[in-house]
């Protein structure tokens, strides 16, 4: 087989493969020979399409062969989280309860990436029903951070995918976000990972959480392969009610003022996102401004207070809660014992909240969102920890259910925020702590300015290598 670079980004690998350096079926071979090499140990994956893959890659070989090319993607392997349907495989949404739910249909966006010809290698492991930042499943499993000795934890909910990444499993993966579950992960394994605003992917055929707040991204090797693939997956869906205020890309980028980072203005969010942050993450967040200055963006250090009253309005996730239990009532009613209990727990307070409650932070939602716009015409994005602290152990992570709650808690609390306002976000690797544990800044802007801030995180990453660091695995 030809050797490749299991690192290696999706740019790369499609120069490669358009070179005759590579096939699409090498390739993915080399992938699935990783994924039976290392995932025993990783349990990145929930499900392995070896058969289905090697069968796509000779397809997208013969295409090549006779001159059609269907773009960046065509031949490229890649992996998505096991919330989106696929036909002829279960859903199962991080529970074995599910096993028999077989779709009949592709997940709108795995149809689309078929049609651009990437290589669809399996499912990835996620927190049962995507409830959950740290990454834990005590049902099918928790997949490893490749980043430490020890079993720590990957972050979640897209646990698998963001380990799958994180380990050279795959060059992308699909995840989705609700209150972080593409970023942690992301963070926490040392990728990019991109939070889209909602209604500019379709999420129809991606198993529900919450439909106000969910989200559909990638999580890749570095800035530029997530701009490729959001250009690519950024496509109205006239079925998906979730995109009736969607933007053609055209419009927006045409928007866009200028493609450097002169005269951008860059704002490092004091206050609540730095609050009882972990030193070691606090320094090399902060420290990334002077990679920003030699760019020739502009900096600034002051208060988001619109990030407090997003706190304030939805404590303790009520949001979530109630629509998670309302989705997932029949199982929740009919199976409680049977669940992950540190879910299960989570989904019943769901059941507790009045409407209300419920209502009130709806309309409030609509006011902070106007709020956080308007800061934007001050700034172009915003600097903050993508998570305040490091990974920790899965032992002491589960050590009580003090110690999971305020682990969740603090894995979420930067990333819901973003959430909650419906704003556009990309993580990006920024250091290590003293234990070789990853670090990741989080870079916020407006609704829809998921290009200017890709942009941003690319610029930053090519003057930066810590993207580039690789875990020991082999």
């Amino acid at each position: 087989m030809t050797s490749f670079d299991p690192f290696a980004s999706i740019v790369e690998l499609g120069q490669q493969l358009r070179s005759g350096q590579l096939t699409s079926e090498s390739l993915t071979q080399g992938y699935l020979d990783r994924i039976k090499q290392h995932d025993e140990k990783f349990n990145a994956f929930v499900e392995v399409l070896e058969t289905r893959a090697l069968e796509q890659a000779k397809f997208a070989d013969a295409e090549f062969d006779a001159g059609v090319d269907r773009g960046p993607l065509h031949g490229i392997p890649y992996a998505v989280k096991d919330l989106y349907d696929i036909a002829g495989v279960p859903t199962r949404a991080g529970t074995d309860l599910l096993s028999d739910n077989v779709p009949n249909e592709n997940a709108f966006i795995v149809s689309r990436l078929e049609e651009l010809g990437a290589i669809l290698v399996g499912k990835t492991h996620t927190v049962q029903f995507a409830y959950g930042g740290v990454g834990i499943n005590n049902k099918l499993a928790t997949p490893v951070n490749p980043w430490a000795r020890d079993h720590y934890i990957p972050g979640g909910s897209s646990s698998g995918s963001g380990v799958a990444v994180g380990a050279g499993l795959v060059p992308m993966a699909l995840g989705s976000d609700t209150g972080g579950s593409v970023r942690i992960p992301a963070s926490f394994n040392s990728v990019t990972g991109l939070k889209t605003t909602v209604g500019q992917i379709s999420r129809r055929g991606v198993f529900p959480l919450s439909w106000t707040l969910d989200s559909v991204g990638p999580l890749t090797r570095d800035a530029r392969d997530a701009e490729v693939v959001y250009r690519l997956m950024a496509k109205q869906d006239p079925d998906d009610p979730s995109m009736q205020d969607f933007r053609p890309l055209s419009e927006i980028i045409n928007a866009l003022s200028q493609e450097s980072l002169a005269g951008q203005r860059l704002v490092y969010a004091q206050n609540v996102f730095f609050d009882d942050c972990d030193p070691e993450v606090e320094k090399s967040v902060l420290g990334t401004a002077s990679v920003f200055k030699d760019l020739g963006a502009s900096i600034e250090y002051r208060p988001f207070d619109v990030a407090n009253t997003a706190l304030r309005l939805n404590p303790k996730g009520l949001v979530i809660a109630a629509e998670a239990y309302y989705s997932n009532r029949l199982l929740v009613d009919e199976h409680f014992d049977q669940l992950d209990p540190i879910v299960s727990y989570r989904l019943i307070k769901g059941k507790e909240v009045t409407a209300v409650d419920y209502f009130d932070i709806q309309n409030g939602m609509a006011s902070i969102r106007h709020q956080a716009i308007d800061f934007f015409d001050t700034a172009d994005a915003l600097l903050v920890p993508t998570v305040m602290i490091p990974p920790c152990s899965v032992a002491a992570c589960q050590a009580s259910v003090e110690a999971y709650s305020k682990t969740n808690v603090s894995c979420l609390r930067n990333t819901a925020i973003g959430n909650m306002l419906n704003l556009s976000a990309v993580t990006v690797p920024c250091g290590f702590n003293a234990l070789g544990l990853p670090i990741g800044l989080m870079i916020y802007g407006k609704p829809f300015d998921e290009i200017k801030i890709l942009k941003i995180a690319r610029a930053f990453q090519d003057r930066t290598q810590w993207h580039s660091q690789r875990p020991h695995i082999d």
